[in-house]
């Protein structure tokens, strides 16, 4: 049977405030003798306590959730080791749910866990929501934030980096080196930090009056998979100069098939990737990369929902950093 409050409290000889308050760890209200023996009691009858019932009663958690997609990339570790800097600094725990890719369903089921549980607040990782979901978001009237998706699909709050300025800033670095065909490859042409990227990266050539050839750009959804793939659409004699991959994975599968087609990285196939995690250190030659501040993202993001720092939306500064695999 499930020991409840009411039988520590009688077991004690106390009252059932006291015991919930020294459970709670509420100072000032009772002598540490009392606390030592309620304490006591409650370990000998294998008391349990009920945070989630505890949290709705008083109508505060300690609980802040990420949902995040399960692209199979690495661009989001800094982004929940930004966010846990700021719960811990504030005595709050963090819990992560996955929401497959592209999944409605997964995604709706990750929401629907997330509004049974007492939660502080909800920080959306790199998913664009259907308007089922928003709804049910938005019903929920738990604080929330957008995370790396600018998407106005979403209808909310976001902290994330410029994509439509991702795509023209990579492009326009080829263009200033000299390139004239420029690929860019492994993003999802139907989210909306895909189809802002392609945006951006055919804005650029046409500033310089440059018509990318048919299979210039080569879709996925930000995975080593992808990044082979359209490698090898490319083929062994590449129909453009350089590459712009979108994720660091993405541009390992590009290089790694590029060094099966005897293809040198940079002489023959110059390669830039999107995200600029660690990643790109550990990998020979080091990539050439447009770095995010994915820390930052994550660490705003909290800090906003936390009222650190004002509500408004934000994108956050990027830069080039040059590698090998570039001229």
């Amino acid at each position: 049977m499930t020991v409840t409050i009411k039988d520590v409290a009688k077991a004690a000889g106390v009252s059932i405030a006291t015991v919930s308050r020294v459970l709670a760890h509420k100072v000032d209200f009772y002598a540490p003798e009392t606390a030592a023996q309620v304490t006591k009691v409650a370990k000998e009858l294998g008391y349990q306590r009920n945070v989630t019932a505890a949290e709705l009663a008083t109508k505060t958690s300690d609980v802040l959730a990420v949902i995040i997609s399960a692209t199979k990339t690495n661009f989001a570790d800094s982004i929940i080791e930004g966010i846990q800097d700021v719960a811990f600094a504030q005595g709050l725990s963090v819990i992560i749910l996955y929401a497959g890719e592209n999944n409605d369903d997964l995604q709706h089921k990750a929401l629907t866990t997330v509004i049974e549980r007492s939660v502080r607040a909800i920080l959306i990782v790199a998913l664009e929501l259907n308007e089922d979901n928003r709804q049910l978001l938005d019903d929920s009237a738990i604080p929330h934030v957008f995370l790396a998706n600018a998407s106005d699909k979403n209808k909310g709050l976001f902290v994330a980096s410029d994509d439509f300025k991702i795509g023209k800033a990579t492009t326009t670095y080829f263009l200033d080196q000299g390139y004239t065909s420029i690929g860019l490859v492994g993003m999802d042409r139907t989210s909306y930090v895909g189809r802002q990227r392609i945006n951006g990266y055919l804005a650029a050539l046409k500033q310089h009056d440059i018509t990318p050839g048919d299979n210039w750009i080569q879709g996925g959804n930000f995975r080593y998979e992808d990044g082979v793939t359209a490698m090898k659409a490319y083929g062994p004699k590449p129909p453009v100069q350089a590459v712009i991959a979108n994720s660091d994975v993405s541009a390992l599968g590009v290089i790694n098939t590029a060094h099966q087609f005897k293809l040198d990285i940079p002489s023959q196939l110059a390669v830039l990737s999107v995200d600029g995690t660690q990643l790109i250190e550990m990998f020979r030659p080091q990539v050439t990369a447009l770095v995010q501040d994915f820390a930052a993202i994550g660490r705003r993001g909290a800090e906003m929902l936390l009222k650190q720092i004002p509500e408004a939306s934000q994108f956050i500064d990027f830069k080039i950093h040059d590698g090998e695999s570039t001229k």
